[in-house]
């Protein structure tokens, strides 16, 4: 999906916002996007990079083909830089690089720009060298920051760049961009029931343990939803060994609601069923709590079968 695509698709206002600055020669020298992630703040900004470098713009719109836009595209065009964080941050040293880089001569236009990607990770200095930057605009310089925590950004750098907000994407948008990635609609509802971020969700769709854990969950929703014992065992044999961070088991639960809300979806007209469901639902919220209280994850999760079975 090309940068356009998706900001039609999920950020329509603001991708209409921008254009029109960049079509009537309005642009901000220092933008700041904000949103979650995955709400199309670097798309934006890749975006607005290639048109103003490409060589073949067609109604307003880059063509993606061109030797500028491959190279921006691959992160390799000199007059468009983009910072990330080294680590935990973003340090002043990267600041003065970039500088330093932009203060060389022999660039292939007068056009530059600088994208800094999680800019509320900049520590203290590199802010302050940042804010120096912004307080003396360069000519053809243009600045985008994108920060998903817009409370982490100095209040000075705000006041000197234009804000814009991008909104997250509805469960929707989100199932159907990532159909059109070509995973199959009951992952894509149960990856947009486990995060907003479309970045995230592609993550998770192609990381190996994830798809493990769905499958293994799935067998245990299986188990439980026959009331069979088979569930107690699948705990130790299966599930222990696959999640021995919290965070996955965490995610375990996650995915263990998602089989169920689904199942009480399809137990809408058997009262007697649709009880049982919603019972069931509050005893993984219920476990889920004994989970971050620190309870040992094989415990809470056999208490829970035991739990399940003596519901039917």
């Amino acid at each position: 999906m090309t940068e356009q695509e998706f900001l039609l698709k999920n950020e329509p206002h603001v991708f209409a916002q921008i254009k029109k600055s960049v079509e009537h020669e309005r642009l901000a020298h220092a933008y700041l996007f904000e949103g979650e992630t995955g709400t199309g703040k670097h798309q934006m900004s890749l975006w607005l990079a290639k048109r103003l470098f490409c060589t073949n713009v067609v109604a307003n719109e880059p063509c993606n083909v061109c030797n500028n836009c491959t190279r921006i595209a691959l992160n390799e065009h000199p007059n468009v830089q983009v910072i990330k964080p080294e680590g935990q941050t973003i340090k002043v040293d990267q600041m003065r690089r970039l500088q330093a880089e932009f203060g060389k001569k022999g660039f292939e236009s007068k056009r530059q720009v600088f994208i800094i990607s999680d800019a509320e990770k900049m520590n203290h200095n590199a802010a302050n060298s940042l804010l120096k930057f912004l307080e003396e605009p360069q000519a053809g310089l243009l600045a985008i920051l994108e920060t998903n925590a817009l409370g982490r950004i100095l209040p000075t750098i705000q006041s000197r760049c234009q804000l814009i907000h991008f909104t997250p994407l509805s469960k929707g948008q989100l199932v159907e961009s990532l159909k059109t990635q070509g995973i199959k609609e009951q992952s894509a509802l149960l990856l947009a029931s486990l995060t907003n971020s479309y970045e995230k969700a592609i993550e998770f769709s192609s990381d190996e343990w994830f798809n493990s854990a769905k499958d293994a969950v799935l067998t245990w929703h299986r188990y439980l939803e026959k009331a069979d014992l088979q569930a107690f065992i699948f705990v130790q044999k299966k599930l222990v060994p696959l999640a021995k961070e919290k965070e996955q088991q965490f995610t375990l639960f996650q995915i263990l609601l998602f089989y169920f809300r689904k199942q009480r979806q399809n137990e809408l007209e058997n009262k007697q069923s649709l009880q049982i469901v919603n019972q069931t639902l509050e005893l993984i919220l219920q476990a889920e709590q004994k989970l971050r209280a620190n309870v040992a994850f094989q415990n809470v999760c056999e208490q829970l079968v035991l739990r399940i079975v003596r519901l039917s």
